[in-house]
C-alpha cells in the first residue's frame, strides 16, 4: 500500500468512526425526545396510563398532561397504580382534574407488599368514587429470577386472588397485568370466579389466548405494541376482538407506538395507536376512535366529557 493509499484509508476510517459516533449520539438524543403531536383524533380515552411516572405529581403537571392530550382528542385518562405510593398518587390525580380517573392495586412485582394494613388502605381507595378499577394486578413470570425485588409466583398467586375478591366486593372492573403467565392467570380467574368486568391491560397474547379471553367476555386493551413491526400475531389478535370488547391505552411512559418506539410516551400519543388499530381492523379512523372512547366510558362507568 502506498503512503497516499494508507492516508486515504486512514481518513476513511476516521470519517467512518465519526459517523458511527454521530449516529449513536443522534439515536441516544432521539430516545430522549418526545414524539411529535399526532393529528387530532377526537373522542378517545386513554384506558391505562401512569401519570406519576410521566411527571404528573402535582395538580399543575397533571393539568398540563391532560391539556396536551385533550388538544389531540384524548378527553379522559385512567391513571394506574403499581404500588402503594403510586396508588395514593393516582387517587390524588383523579381529585385534581376531572379528566382523570384512577385504578389502584399492587402490581404482581410488589405482591409481597400486601398485608393487613395495605389491604385495608387499598380497599378504602378502591371504594373512592374517582377510582374506576382495581388494577393493575395479575401475574408476571418474566421478572422472578431476573429481579431480587420481584415477588415469587406463589406470592403473586395469593395477592392476585385477593384482588379478584376485592374487585367483586367493590363492584368495579378488574384490570389485569399478564406477562408470560397466560395459563396460570386464566386458571386462577376461572377457579376464583372472575368479576363481571375483566380488562386484559396491554394485551400481549396470541390469537388463541385472545379467543379464550373473548369467549370469557373479557375486555382486551391494546397499547403501542400492536404497531410494532414484529407484532403480527398481536395484530391478528386485535383483528378478531368484537367491537364491544376492545380498548386502547398508552401504558405511558412505556411502549410508545411505531415509529417512535423507545421515545417517551404520554397520553397525547394515543391517536397513533388508535390509528394502528383502525388499520388492522379495516375501519375509518374516526369510527375506531368513537368506538374505543365509548367502550372505555361504558367499561369504567365514566361520564361524557
Amino acid at each position: 500500500m502506498t503512503d497516499a493509499s494508507a492516508e486515504t484509508s486512514s481518513a476513511s476510517g476516521a470519517v467512518s468512526d465519526t459517523e458511527t459516533m454521530s449516529n449513536k449520539a443522534a439515536k441516544k438524543r432521539r430516545r430522549r425526545e418526545p414524539p411529535p403531536d399526532p393529528a387530532p383524533l377526537p373522542g378517545l380515552v386513554d384506558a391505562h396510563t401512569h401519570l406519576a411516572a410521566c411527571g404528573g405529581r402535582d395538580a399543575e403537571s397533571v393539568r398540563a398532561i391532560c391539556d396536551h392530550a385533550q388538544a389531540v382528542g384524548v378527553d379522559q385518562v385512567v391513571t394506574v397504580a403499581d404500588d402503594m405510593v403510586d396508588a395514593r398518587w393516582a387517587v390524588r390525580a383523579a381529585e385534581w382534574d376531572d379528566r382523570v380517573y384512577a385504578a389502584v392495586a399492587l402490581h404482581p412485582m410488589h405482591a409481597q407488599d400486601l398485608d393487613d394494613e395495605t389491604a385495608a388502605e387499598l380497599e378504602e381507595m378502591a371504594r373512592h368514587p374517582r377510582v374506576v378499577a382495581v388494577g393493575e394486578t395479575g401475574l408476571d413470570y418474566y421478572w422472578p429470577g431476573r429481579s431480587d425485588d420481584c415477588a415469587p409466583p406463589e406470592v403473586q398467586h395469593e395477592t392476585f386472588r385477593w384482588h379478584i375478591d376485592l374487585a367483586k366486593r367493590v363492584g368495579k372492573p378488574l384490570m389485569i397485568h399478564n406477562r408470560e403467565a397466560d395459563r396460570d392467570l386464566l386458571d386462577i380467574l376461572a377457579a376464583e370466579g372472575a368479576p363481571d368486568t375483566v380488562i386484559m391491560h396491554c394485551f400481549s397474547g396470541d390469537r388463541n389466548v385472545a379467543r379464550e379471553c373473548v369467549d370469557r367476555g373479557f375486555i382486551l386493551s391494546f397499547s403501542g405494541t400492536v404497531s410494532f413491526a414484529n407484532a403480527a400475531e398481536l395484530r391478528a389478535a386485535a383483528e378478531l376482538v368484537p367491537d364491544e370488547q376492545i380498548l386502547v391505552e398508552t401504558d405511558a411512559p412505556f411502549l410508545t407506538p411505531h415509529p417512535y418506539r423507545g421515545q417517551p410516551n404520554q397520553s397525547y400519543c394515543l391517536p397513533y395507536t388508535a390509528r394502528a388499530l383502525a388499520a388492522v381492523r379495516g375501519v375509518p379512523e374516526a369510527e375506531m376512535a368513537a368506538l374505543l372512547g365509548a367502550n372505555a366510558r361504558r367499561v369504567y362507568s365514566m361520564p361524557l366529557p
